[in-house]
């Protein structure tokens, strides 16, 4: 049996689907596409700036210490819904540690994993992260719920959430640094 040209082409492509969407090999492609497509972030307007209306939300870390969101009022927070499965958290993973390793003792890094407490651990583990890593205890506030993942916010002293963004960026860029170092003041 010969095949034509167009049909080994065709054949081929339907491959590169499949082993893009369905392997380990597609999650790495999909974790470096939105490496390359993250970009900085943006400052939420101040007239959409909102208050963080409750404190109210219990965490534990792979630990096992809880954490009381409360403490958290008066700090500068970076709050960030994750999983190991999605590509684009994995993606803007490097950047958040990046960004941890120089504000990790001036800003309060809460990173809140969609996963099992051992498959979140492994994963930080193998990819040697040292960031904090919680998984919710109780309901978050609902300002902070969102149906996207990666989800990140960034609270002010003041309780406002300055940033809300939505899929892979990029953590480490001056702006955000120079963004925080300006909360920080």
């Amino acid at each position: 049996m010969k095949f034509k040209k167009d049909q080994i082409v065709n054949g081929l492509l339907i491959l590169g689907v499949i082993l893009f969407l369905f392997t380990p090999v597609g999650f790495k492609m999909k974790v470096l596409m939105n490496r390359l497509l993250a970009g900085s972030v943006d400052t939420l307007k101040e007239e959409l700036q909102v208050p963080l209306d409750t404190y109210q939300w219990q965490l534990v870390d792979v630990d096992g210490n809880t954490l009381n969101f409360e403490t958290e009022k008066g700090k500068v927070v970076f709050v960030n819904f994750w999983a190991t499965w999605c590509p684009p958290c994995v993606a803007e993973m490097p950047s958040i540690q990046e960004l941890y390793n120089d504000y990790g003792e001036k800003v309060s890094f809460v990173m809140v994993a969609e996963d099992k407490v051992q498959k979140a651990k492994n994963f930080i583990t193998k990819k040697e992260y040292n960031f904090p890593v919680y998984f919710s205890k109780s309901k978050a506030p609902d300002i902070l719920k969102s149906k996207v993942i990666p989800t990140t916010y960034i609270i002010n002293k003041k309780g406002h959430i300055v940033i809300a963004e939505t899929g892979a960026a990029n953590w480490n860029s001056n702006k955000t640094r120079l963004f925080l170092d300006d909360l920080l003041k």
